[in-house]
């Protein structure tokens, strides 16, 4: 159409009309104009990666991008965009267009579903779009709903059974867990979802398209994996929450975007996330977490995730006030040896520069028997007398857990729900901010964080079990903060330990 030609179109439309064909042409204008009725109350901050996102997800509903990976942090507007606004505008001229949706989790997937829905079905919607089509009231559910021209828009998640559906434009929103990305088996898990299952959904092949959305949470996650199995295929768009020079996955896209930053560390969405929130946000994650969730490049692993340095020396001759003490345990029985140790380590709750921190009082780890197993646990409690005792729900630790509740002694079953380097990183952050203290002038100490800092390496994982169960549970009981928890004084204080191990 000629600019004439659309002046001539214009000048027979009223204002309502022209606003209308204004946000069916361009997908960055329908966000701008729905913005209050999906968020009601919340100020929209435009921004120009609104524009890259937008003007990406419009190629791909036109036709032009059939492939595309967004690397973006979160709540940058990821969700909203895509799963959200995306199949609403779609259906304003496309009504036909059939959406799969799939998260990693089924709950997350359906609350999307369910604000689009509640769009489409907006007044405002209605008095733009409302011509378009109708939502047929047989299947207008939380998790599916359809229109009268056939279109439709189906909520899953990775692990979710979709019985032969399939899709126009398959869109992956989050596929993988933060908490449970660090675990292979749940990650390959979502790989072979990936390779088994969801590549073969789209309707037709040659027109159909796929979007991945997700914030990077390992270097062999699923955009990881596409990128080094299928990178000519896809278009890239990587938006890191600071601007990296020479960044390893940089943007490569048909549509010749380049990010428009050009100063080391300029923020993408200053308006929203500023320099202090990102700071804060950095701090709490730790480096590893940030690396890939914040600036989509998660670094490759191979030992380094409790690094010694991160570690803090207690100088003092005497003890700080003990507050609480723990004792965590990870067992087996057998002298052989090339067994598996047991290992224990004992921690200290206390208040230092207006935080709470763990001092590690003991360590130790032996290949025993069970009995003699026993002997050392009941000789521990009655040397440091700790509020609990940790142990590990697991065979091994059954009959120690058992046999020391007979004895009085407070015990704490541990059920992890992840593996043993999921819990590292996801421990390591309070680690590295400063929270763990360690006894300057005893040598096991230089041991155990030797032993940490050579994890997953090193040949004593059993020792790093004892101390990652037991900062988690420390923290998640808010006995040991990081910097940018929410921490409520105690209103007393006394003494627990007054010795070394």
């Amino acid at each position: 159409m000629t600019s004439t030609q659309l002046n001539e179109f214009l000048n027979t439309l009223s204002l309502k009309e022209i606003k209308s064909e204004k946000m069916k042409r361009s997908f960055k204008e329908f966000i701008k104009n729905s913005w209050q009725t999906i968020e009601p109350g919340r100020d929209f901050h435009d921004n120009w990666h609104i524009d890259a996102i937008s003007e990406h997800l419009q190629a791909v509903v036109e036709g032009d991008i059939k492939r595309l990976i967004i690397n973006i942090p979160p709540r940058h507007m990821k969700s909203i965009s895509v799963a959200v606004a995306l199949p609403a505008w779609t259906w304003s001229k496309c009504p036909e267009k059939r959406f799969l949706f799939a998260s990693y989790a089924g709950s997350l997937s359906i609350r999307d579903s369910v604000k689009c829905r509640r769009l489409i079905d907006s007044r405002w919607y209605k008095e733009y779009f409302g011509d378009s089509f109708e939502l047929t009231t047989d299947q207008n559910q939380k998790q599916r709903f359809e229109n009268n021209k056939t279109g439709y828009r189906i909520a899953t998640s990775v692990d979710g059974a979709l019985t032969g559906e399939g899709g126009d434009i398959i869109v992956i929103d989050d596929p993988h867990n933060v908490r449970e990305a660090e675990s292979s088996t749940v990650r390959e898990g979502v790989l072979d979802w990936w390779d088994q299952a969801m590549q073969t959904r789209l309707n037709d092949p040659k027109t159909g398209a796929f979007i991945i959305i997700m914030q990077r949470v390992h270097e062999n996650d699923l955009t990881g994996h596409i990128l080094a199995n299928e990178n000519d295929e896809w278009d890239h768009l990587c938006l890191p929450a600071r601007y990296e020079i020479g960044h390893p996955s940089p943007t490569k896209s048909k549509l010749y975007f380049t990010d428009p930053r050009t100063k080391e560390g300029e923020l993408l969405w200053p308006e929203r996330i500023d320099e202090k929130t990102l700071q804060n946000l950095e701090k709490s994650l730790g480096s590893y977490a940030s690396a890939g969730q914040l600036q989509q490049r998660p670094m490759p692993k191979g030992g380094g995730i409790l690094k010694a340095e991160w570690w803090v020396p207690w100088e003092k001759n005497y003890l700080p006030e003990i507050e609480y003490v723990l004792q965590s345990y990870d067992t087996a029985f057998s002298t052989k040896e090339k067994t598996s140790y047991s290992a224990r380590t004992t921690w200290g709750a206390f208040r230092h520069n207006g935080q709470v921190n763990l001092l590690v009082l003991e360590m130790w780890y032996d290949r025993v028997t069970y009995p003699e197993l026993r002997r050392l646990a009941k000789e521990a409690y009655e040397d440091y007398e700790p509020d609990a005792v940790l142990i590990e729900k697991k065979a091994s630790g059954q009959s120690l857990l058992q046999d020391l509740r007979i004895s009085g002694i407070p015990v704490i079953e541990y059920m992890p729900d992840r593996d043993k380097e999921a819990r590292a990183h996801a421990s390591s952050a309070l680690l590295e901010d400063g929270r763990i203290y360690f006894p300057y002038d005893k040598k096991w100490s230089k041991d155990l964080i030797d032993i940490c800092a050579a994890f997953p390496a090193g040949d004593n994982d059993d020792i790093v079990d004892t101390c990652t169960q037991a900062w988690l549970r420390l923290r998640k009981g808010f006995f040991v903060t990081h910097s940018q928890d929410d921490y409520e004084e105690d209103h007393e204080t006394k003494r627990k330990v007054t010795m070394y191990g």
